[in-house]
């Protein structure tokens, strides 16, 4: 087994091509003790590999029957748990037609043939060293968008509590404040009033949070 894949860490490889030949070198030359490499001659095989098992990146030829590399890349895309996963797509085509329809498809680099397997496996490397470095910034967002639903989903609930003990405090205020007749119920009542303002304060406080919240 030659180990000419520059290995970082461990990862799984998915090669998609119609030619054996090329098959068997990707196996040989890209395959080490950290990296394991499968193959499919198409891209309906590599469809049904790709449905049942996970692959950290795939390396998918272009020109092949039945499915091609551009049908199997929209798949990819349009499938939640694969859409991130990067492909680099090789191809014999060197008009930049078909590198723009693979990457307007969705791929993440290409290559020409024939190919060097010493310069792929770097620029797989360095491809997939990017799609992790991607996916670590994704999952820390999400977590902080999770982090945000949920001090606002609390905001939320103690905005509604906070308003309705507020609802009630000013109706409690009134209500004294019309039965005031002398100055310790009338001094009472004003401290009613200023502890009424500083809810209010805090309640519009609240709602601004909120607001700030749904915005990032």
């Amino acid at each position: 087994m030659s180990h000419h894949f520059v290995s970082f860490e461990s990862a799984r490889l998915l090669v998609v091509d119609d030619d054996p030949i090329l098959r068997e070198f990707a196996v040989s030359h890209l395959s080490t003790d950290e990296v394991t490499v499968e193959v499919a001659e198409d891209g309906e095989a590599a469809w049904r590999i790709l449905s049942k098992q996970d692959f950290d990146i795939v390396l998918l030829d272009l020109d092949m029957p039945r499915m091609d590399g551009f049908e199997l890349l929209g798949l990819m895309r349009a499938d939640p748990r694969l859409r991130h996963v990067p492909v680099v797509v090789a191809t014999g085509r060197e008009d930049m037609v078909a590198v723009d329809k693979a990457f307007a498809s969705g791929a993440t680099s290409f290559v020409v043939k024939p190919l060097n397997w010493r310069l792929i496996s770097h620029q797989l490397s360095y491809v997939l060293r990017n799609a992790r470095d991607e996916a670590a910034v994704r999952g820390a967002l999400k977590q902080l968008q999770d982090d945000n639903m949920l001090k606002g989903e609390v905001l939320r609930l103690s905005h509604g509590k906070l308003s309705d003990s507020l609802t009630r405090l000013m109706q409690l205020t009134d209500d004294m404040e019309g039965l005031a007749v002398d100055a310790a119920l009338a001094g009472a009542v004003k401290k009613m009033r200023d502890t009424t303002r500083t809810i209010q304060t805090l309640h519009a406080d609240m709602a601004r949070a909120m607001a700030l919240i749904q915005r990032s």
